[in-house]
C-alpha cells in the first residue's frame, strides 16, 4: 500500500525540558498543557510565556505545537476558561485539543483561526461520530483507545479525507473507557475529568473474592501476591513491532502518551519510533523489524507491554497486568551540553550519580544506544574526579565518538 502522506509522530511534553527532548529526537509535533484546563494537572505544565516559547521552538524544528484544553469544566469555570483562551491567542500554537462541546464552542468563538483536535476523552468509536465533529468545525479526532485496527480502517474508509485521524500507539491505557473515570473522585475527591486523576486504578487492593450478587458463577479473576492485587491496572501499549500495519491503516497522527514521564522517556520513545517509521517509509517492501527497537523501549519506565486493543476485543480482554508495578527505567545519568571534537570531550549536566570506570550509553537522534566506559572525568575547573555525585553539576569526560548537545547519557 502506498503511503500518500507521511504520518505525524506526536510526543508528550510535560514541561519545557521534555518538549526540547521530543523535538531533538524526532517529534513532528508536541502536545502540552498550560497551568489550567489540561488533563494532567500534576505535570509541571507551561506558563503562558513557556507556551509561547514552546510553540516557537517547535516551529524552529519544523514541528507543530498543540495545547491541551481537554478537561470537562463545570459551569462556574467558564469565565476563567474564556480568559485563558483569550490569552492563548497570541502564543503561536497550531491547535487546541478539546473534549467538551462547550469548550469546542468557546474555542471557535474566541480563536476561530486555531485548529481544534477532539480529545480521546470524547470516546469517538465510529465514523458518524467523527464526521459530526468535522461538521462542527474540528480538524482532527483522537480515536478512543478501545478500537481495533480493523475498526480504525473502517472509520478512515467512511470519513471525509479532510478529517484527520489520530490514535495512541504507545503508553498508558486507562481502565475506564477512553479515560472517563470516577474512581479518583470516589476515593480522593480529585476529579479525573478535570485533570486531577490520582490513578487509583494503579493502586494495590487486598481482595480475596469478588462477584456480583446475581452472577456468583462469574467471579472476577483476582490473584494476590505479596504486593497486593492489580485488578484495575492496565498494561501499557507498545506498537513498535507493528509499524507496517500502523502506516497502512490511514492514521494521520501517531500519539505517544506520557506527559508525567521523564525527559528520558520522551527522548527514547521519540527516537525509537522515529527510526522505525523512517526505516519503513524509506523502503516499505523490504522493511524488517529490528528487535533493538523494543530493547530501547524496555529501557524506559513502563508496565507490561501489550498491543492494546488493536488486535483484541475490549469487551473480552481487559488488558490488565499480570505482574504488579513498573519496570523501572535505566538511570538517566546526564545530558550533553557541549562537545569538543578536537579533544573528544563532552560536557555533561548530571542527572544521576555516575562513577569513573562505569559503562554507560549515549542516546543520539537516529541511533540506538552506543556504549562506552566513563574515563578521564573532570570537574568544571579541570580537576580529575572519580565521580559526579551532585545533581545538575557540570563535568566533562572522554567520549570515543562524536556526540551532540542534547544527547542523553544513561547507565
Amino acid at each position: 500500500m502506498t503511503i500518500k502522506n507521511k504520518p505525524e509522530l506526536l510526543l508528550p511534553a510535560g514541561n519545557p525540558e521534555k518538549l526540547a527532548a521530543a523535538l531533538r529526537f524526532g517529534a513532528d509535533a508536541v502536545y502540552f498543557a498550560g497551568k489550567a484546563f489540561g488533563m494532567r494537572s500534576a505535570a509541571d505544565n507551561f506558563t503562558m510565556e513557556e507556551i509561547c516559547e514552546g510553540a516557537s521552538l517547535a516551529h524552529m524544528h519544523g514541528a507543530k505545537a498543540y495545547l491541551t484544553v481537554n478537561v470537562m469544566p463545570h459551569g462556574y469555570e467558564y469565565p476563567e476558561l474564556r480568559a485563558f483562551l483569550h490569552a492563548v491567542g497570541g502564543t503561536g500554537i497550531d491547535a487546541i485539543i478539546a473534549a467538551d462541546l462547550g469548550v469546542v464552542a468557546a474555542i471557535k468563538e474566541i480563536l476561530p483561526n486555531i485548529d481544534i483536535h477532539v480529545s480521546t476523552q470524547a470516546s469517538i468509536v465510529s465514523a458518524p461520530a467523527a464526521e459530526q465533529y468535522l461538521r462542527l468545525g474540528c480538524k482532527r479526532v483522537v480515536l478512543a483507545r478501545e478500537l481495533t485496527m480493523n475498526e480504525i480502517k473502517a472509520i478512515r474508509r467512511d470519513t471525509s479525507r479532510e478529517l484527520e485521524l489520530e490514535a495512541f500507539i504507545h503508553g498508558s491505557m486507562c481502565i475506564s473507557y477512553s479515560g472517563r473515570c470516577l474512581l479518583s473522585n470516589h476515593f480522593t475527591g480529585r476529579d479525573a475529568n478535570r485533570g486531577q486523576c490520582a490513578q487509583p486504578c494503579r493502586w494495590n487492593y487486598n481482595m480475596y473474592e469478588i462477584a456480583e450478587e446475581k452472577r456468583l458463577d462469574m467471579p472476577l479473576p483476582i490473584a494476590e501476591t505479596e504486593r497486593g492485587t492489580f485488578i484495575m491496572s492496565s498494561k501499557d501499549m507498545c506498537m513498535i513491532e507493528h509499524i507496517p500495519e500502523l502506516l497502512t491503516s490511514g492514521i494521520d497522527s501517531f500519539k505517544i502518551e506520557g506527559r508525567m514521564k521523564s525527559a528520558y522517556y520522551t527522548a527514547v520513545c521519540a527516537n525509537t519510533y522515529r527510526m522505525a517509521i523512517d526505516k519503513y517509509l524509506s523502503d516499505p517492501e523490504n522493511y524488517v523489524y529490528d528487535p533493538a527497537y523494543l530493547t530501547e523501549l524496555e529501557s524506559v519506565s513502563h508496565r507490561e507491554y501489550d498491543t492494546g486493543y488493536y488486535f483484541a476485543d475490549a469487551m473480552s480482554d481487559s488488558k490488565t497486568v499480570t505482574t504488579g508495578g513498573y519496570v523501572r527505567e535505566k538511570a538517566y545519568v546526564g545530558v550533553v551540553s557541549g562537545y569538543d571534537p578536537e579533544s573528544g570531550r563532552a560536557t555533561v549536566i548530571q542527572r544521576n550519580k555516575v562513577v569513573s570506570g562505569e559503562t554507560v550509553e549515549v542516546i543520539s537522534p537516529g541511533k540506538i544506544g552506543r556504549a562506552f566506559v566513563c574515563e578521564e572525568m573532570k570537574d568544571e575547573k579541570g580537576c580529575d574526579i572519580e565521580s559526579a555525585p551532585h545533581p545538575l553539576m557540570k563535568f566533562t569526560l572522554k567520549v570515543p565518538f562524536e556526540v551532540g548537545i542534547g544527547d542523553i547519557i544513561r547507565r
